[in-house]
């Protein structure tokens, strides 16, 4: 049994640098796949939060309690995008 696993090694020696290069270099590549996709979604999730209008509303209230004076269940949420009830602030240094 003991010279079967010898002969086996002996034999698979001269393939393991060539598996092992392609090996790490497919782990890299995955790697780097990885991050592009993780920084691909952030970006398009940061492009979708920051079209939430509720901060410049005349009906935000800045307070974590009552953040929305008229739909207060989506207020800086997706739901508020396309708000029919949005009104710019008139005078934004007043709020």
């Amino acid at each position: 049994m003991l010279e079967l696993i010898s002969l086996v090694i002996k034999e698979i020696q001269p393939l393991l640098v060539p598996i092992c290069f392609v090996a790490a270099w497919t782990v890299l590549i995955l790697f780097v796949w990885s991050l592009w996709a993780a920084a691909r979604d952030s970006v398009t999730t940061a492009k979708q939060m920051h079209q939430i209008p509720c901060t410049n509303c005349q009906f935000f209230t800045d307070n974590y309690r009552l953040k929305c004076t008229v739909h207060p269940s989506t207020a800086n949420t997706e739901e508020a995008i396309n708000c029919s009830d949005y009104q710019p602030k008139t005078n934004p240094m007043l709020y």
